[in-house]
């Protein structure tokens, strides 16, 4: 069966109408003091999406302001169900396996194949945590101060059931703190800060966002050449786990175009032209219904984007921040922080990484 067409963004009469460009965060290296303005939330680790319902016509738009429709089916019918006639909410799209979220598992979500997508929509069912409110019935409120929102909100989800969720808020900086420490145990990625009278800026970093971040010594195994032309465009890193096999756990690619160019000289004493000899090479054959991620994975997001590598001899070691891992990976692009000469490729395993204490989703979404 082919793949589901993108639905077209359908007519509706609401006083904010799709698309909308998601209001933004700014990085901060720490939770900041409360200034008698501030409310805090949890950062939710999942696809950013503002809810539009009118009626029946439901539009689940992504951040890039395209549908998420046709990859979360449920979500349409839970939104019908649950959230008032004609709203629009703003939100996050995750995926829970059992009480810790599983970005992974819903990275799989974005899949060409119609029949794939209504088995996962059923085996792994995605849910939805609010927390603005842009429109109610007739009202517009993206001018509206946050801390209004809020509460409109909380009454707009009071009918709300098992996929529809509010997320939790507090003006206590102390209590955020905790929050930050603590909810990472669940696969929370941070904390985000919100001016309790600022309106709702589309785009707009008026947000500010505080990320866990670590550091791991790790293989670089190959490298993808930038999109501009033969220059790095992003490390491929290894991880060596119990029994002495190398997987592939995320890339480092924030890189300026000079170091780029360098890049490609410090690593030509490593690379590989035999692919058999390479610890992934078994992973070059692989198709649309490939479900674990590799070096040169088709692209879930772009099925033209090349994602081929190039090998390289898994012996040099470089240190990389990362803010917290999923699964077996690490979750986001990590960041290069210097070769580690020092250290022998076999040492860098999976003992290294620094794993949060377990928390309870329902614990969370229950405050």
């Amino acid at each position: 069966m082919p793949a589901p067409q993108e639905p077209t963004i359908p007519e509706m009469s609401l006083p904010v109408v799709p698309p909308v460009a998601p209001m933004l965060a700014k990085a901060i290296k720490n939770v900041p003091a409360q200034d008698g303005g501030l409310l805090y939330e949890p950062k939710w680790d999942g696809f950013r999406c503002i809810v539009f319902r009118d009626g029946d016509e439901v539009y689940l738009g992504s951040r890039n302001e395209r549908p998420f429709n046709r990859y979360f089916p449920e979500l349409v019918e839970a939104v019908k169900r649950e959230l008032p006639e004609r709203c629009v909410v703003d939100g996050e799209i995750v995926l829970r396996k059992g009480q810790i979220l599983d970005f992974d598992a819903l990275q799989q979500r974005i899949h060409p194949a119609a029949s794939r997508v209504r088995l996962l929509a059923e085996a792994t069912p995605a849910s939805f945590v609010a927390f603005d409110l842009l429109a109610i019935g007739d009202e517009n409120l993206m001018q509206a101060p946050f801390a209004e929102r809020r509460a409109r909100l909380v009454e707009a989800l009071a009918g709300a059931g098992a996929q529809i969720r509010l997320t939790p808020v507090t003006a206590n900086d102390e209590r955020a703190a905790e929050w930050f420490e603590m909810f990472e145990g669940a696969g929370l990625d941070g904390l985000v800060a919100k001016r309790s009278d600022q309106p709702y800026e589309p785009d707009k970093r008026t947000m500010l966002k505080v990320k866990h971040e670590r550091t791991a010594d790790c293989v670089v195994a190959g490298y993808r050449e930038h999109k501009s032309g033969p220059i790095v465009g992003s490390l491929l890193l290894g991880l060596y786990d119990a029994a002495g096999v190398l997987h592939h756990v995320g890339v480092s690619a924030s890189f300026p175009m000079k170091r780029r160019a360098e890049l490609i000289d410090e690593l030509k004493p490593y690379l590989l032209t035999d692919l058999s000899a390479h610890p992934w090479s078994s992973w070059t054959a692989q198709d649309e219904n490939t479900t674990q991620r590799m070096p040169g994975a088709i692209s879930r997001w772009n099925a033209t984007k090349d994602l081929s590598f190039i090998p390289l001899e898994p012996r040099l070691v470089v240190e990389v921040a990362y803010g917290q891992m999923e699964g077996n990976r690490i979750r986001h692009t990590a960041q290069f922080r210097r070769w580690r000469p020092d250290r022998t490729p076999e040492s860098c395993t999976y003992d290294q990484l620094d794993l949060p204490v377990g928390y309870n989703l329902d614990d969370i979404l229950a405050r």
